[in-house]
């Protein structure tokens, strides 16, 4: 029997990046994009290498491209890293592993290096499909856990658990990280949204750029840890977008969202630096009339428009700085 698994891209509707601090943020799911796991009994365990995964190239513009896009491992590391994390959390609490063994590739649409959490989303597939096969259950709130200690413990990657929460629950989500409820729990206060409740959105992202977050998000922590005011000061207010924004979701005030949504990036924008070709984006969409803020870390953005007419307008104005509008599917 071969096991399919799949988990989604995500962008972050209000609070990031606030969720590695203690903070609140929103998310939702985007279908648009996912990636895919297959998992099946084999006489040795096997990870299968991809295409990003290749050490042979056309020529050496083609190796530039490809460590541009996915670094210098590829994605085998996620899937040794989702295993080693498996292997871990379940040896932990007693299970026993049989000797069968298995055969595990991914393949994935997300988009690279544009901030839709396209490293967890591998990680999550991943885990699914393990348990599947060995027949464990996680409980959904703890598996974000085990998905960013894939990342950050074994792969050193700087990251949140805002991803792999809504990877892991799916449609759209409001997360609370106080240190206090993270300390009882073992895990953040996780509350479902009805996605219907949500304005018209679009997300749009660069088809020509690439940077990993980790390296953007390094100075920021340094920052916090130290007690730096204007720092700890805007990812508190970040925090408190995100808290208002649930309220304005709740109650259908898409034009108060609208704003939180810009004072967000803008936030951001005051403690973080800002690329101009990420800038670019920003501008682009709200010279339009539409708001704007980072689906993560940069190079994808998200917002609320109109109207049909003023998603065309998004549509022409992006691309001249080369990106792709479409609207996110969530359910």
């Amino acid at each position: 029997m071969i096991i399919e698994e799949r988990a989604y891209a995500r962008a972050g509707l209000l609070g990031n990046p606030s969720d590695g601090y203690n903070g609140k943020t929103i998310s939702i799911i985007v279908r648009n994009f996912g990636a895919h796991v297959s998992l099946y009994q084999s006489p040795e365990l096997r990870i299968e290498p991809q295409i990003e995964d290749s050490g042979v190239y056309r020529n050496i513009y083609h190796l530039i491209e490809s460590v541009s896009l996915t670094g210098y491992y590829g994605g085998s590391r996620l899937l040794k890293a989702a295993i080693k994390k498996f292997f871990e959390y379940c040896s932990a609490r007693g299970h026993a592993f049989s000797h069968k063994n298995f055969t595990i590739r991914y393949r994935t649409s997300i988009p690279r290096q544009v901030g839709l959490a396209g490293s967890s989303a591998i990680i999550t597939a991943s885990l699914r499909a393990l348990m599947r096969f060995y027949e464990i259950d996680i409980p959904v709130e703890i598996l974000p856990n085990l998905v960013l200690a894939a990342e950050s413990e074994e792969l050193g990657i700087n990251a949140g658990l805002q991803d792999r929460v809504i990877q892991a629950y799916e449609g759209c989500v409001y997360m609370d990280f106080d240190r206090r409820i993270m300390e009882e729990k073992g895990h953040g206060a996780y509350e479902r949204i009805d996605p219907a409740l949500l304005p018209k959105l679009y997300i749009a992202y660069r088809t020509d750029l690439s940077k990993e977050s980790g390296k953007v998000l390094n100075t920021i922590r340094t920052r916090w840890e130290k007690g730096d005011p204007e720092t700890v000061d805007t990812l508190n207010r970040i925090a408190s977008i995100a808290e208002e924004g649930r309220e304005a979701i709740l109650r259908g005030r898409h034009g108060r969202l609208h704003d939180l949504m810009d004072e967000n990036f803008d936030c951001r924008a005051r403690i973080m630096p800002i690329s101009g070709r990420n800038r670019d984006l920003i501008d682009a969409a709200r010279a339009c009339g539409a708001s704007a803020k980072f689906t993560g870390s940069g190079g994808s953005i998200i917002g609320i428009y109109r109207d049909d007419r003023m998603l065309n307008k998004l549509s022409i104005a992006l691309k001249r700085v080369n990106a792709r509008v479409i609207k996110p599917y969530i359910l």
